[in-house]
Parts: C-alpha cells; sequence; structure tokens
C-alpha cells in the first residue's frame, strides 16, 4: 500500500512538474520564471508592469510647480530686455529703408541722368514722373513696387537740393528734432 500511495505521488508530481513547466520560461541556466509574469501583447501585465504605467502616467504636482517658478523667474529675467528692443528694430527697419530708397534713386539716377526733383518726389519710383527734369528713360516696371511708410506709419521725406538728396524719417515723436528713437533718421546720418 505504501508502495502504490509512493508511486502515485510521484505521478502526481510529475504532473505538477510537466504543468508547472508549461507555465515557465527559462531565464537562466538553473532559473525558472513564472511566465504568467511576463507581460504579453495585447494583454494587461501583472502588478509590476501596472507599477511601471503608474510611474510613466504623468508628473507630480512638485515637478509641475517647480517648471512654473523656473519660467516665472526667466520671464521677469528676459521679458525686460526684449521689451525695450521694438523701438531700437524700428530704427534699425527705418535705416534700412532710407538705404533701399537711395538705392532706388541711384538707378533711376542712372536710366535718367537726374534724380527725380523734389516736387517729382518719391513717387517718381513707383509710376513715371511729369514735369521737370524729364524722365525719358524711365523704367516701366518702375523702380520699387510700393513706397513703403516709416515704421511708425508716417510717409519718408524726400529732399533734392541742387542735385544732392536727403531722405528723412521724423522718428517715433514724428517731429523734427528729438533724441534716442525720437531722433530725427536721414540718409546723410548712416
Amino acid at each position: 500500500m505504501i508502495e502504490k500511495h509512493n508511486f502515485e505521488t510521484s505521478k502526481m508530481n510529475n504532473t505538477l512538474y510537466s504543468t508547472a513547466t508549461k507555465e515557465t520560461t527559462e531565464v537562466g541556466e538553473n532559473c525558472l520564471m513564472d511566465s504568467s509574469l511576463v507581460s504579453k501583447p495585447g494583454l494587461r501585465g501583472n502588478a509590476s508592469s501596472m507599477q511601471n504605467q503608474k510611474r510613466v502616467q504623468g508628473f507630480t504636482l512638485i515637478e509641475i510647480l517647480v517648471v512654473i517658478v523656473i519660467l516665472g523667474i526667466l520671464g521677469a529675467v528676459v521679458a525686460p530686455q526684449i521689451l525695450s528692443r521694438p523701438d531700437t528694430a524700428r530704427v534699425q527697419a527705418a535705416q534700412t529703408d532710407l538705404r533701399t530708397l537711395s538705392s532706388a534713386l541711384d538707378i533711376y539716377r542712372l536710366d535718367n541722368f537726374n534724380y527725380p526733383s523734389s516736387d517729382q518726389g518719391l513717387e517718381a519710383l513707383v509710376q513715371a514722373p511729369s514735369g521737370f527734369p524729364e524722365a525719358k528713360g524711365w523704367n516701366p516696371d518702375g523702380y520699387i513696387k510700393k513706397l513703403p511708410e516709416d515704421p511708425w506709419g508716417m510717409p519718408y521725406i524726400y529732399e533734392n537740393i541742387d542735385g544732392r538728396i536727403n531722405l528723412i524719417s521724423l522718428g517715433a515723436d514724428r517731429e523734427e528734432g528729438g533724441e534716442g528713437t525720437n531722433a530725427d533718421i536721414s540718409l546723410d546720418n548712416l
């Protein structure tokens, strides 16, 4: 009877071992791991994979607060420097416009042997001028497509005094004279 019991016990152990080996995955030489712990594609994993998902799901409140504080500090330091630059940018844009208009006037002079008169003005760069001096070689495509305004919304002032030209922007204050961004910007000063 004992032999029968031992035989049945060993048979049950073999059955349990074979069932266990079907559900195990070999990890190392003498180490076995339960295959139910290995996450399968398309299936939700076990507790350890759920813990990994919790770690990846989002930011903590402290992390978000740290980022907000850093952005606040950067804003406080950088914003004043950026906000003071538009005035400088407008002055530089006016200087660039004056150089562009000067180049267009030089090409006009090459075609017509004279600059436009003060009466003809900068419009002579866009459409054929009338009056003296006559523009016999005026380019039918014009010299610029459109007359620009200065960065403060005013037209540029054109002067031709005895063949010597000058272009002027009155600056931010839109009046003659001034200092800083209110100063007049002229082709003579570039």
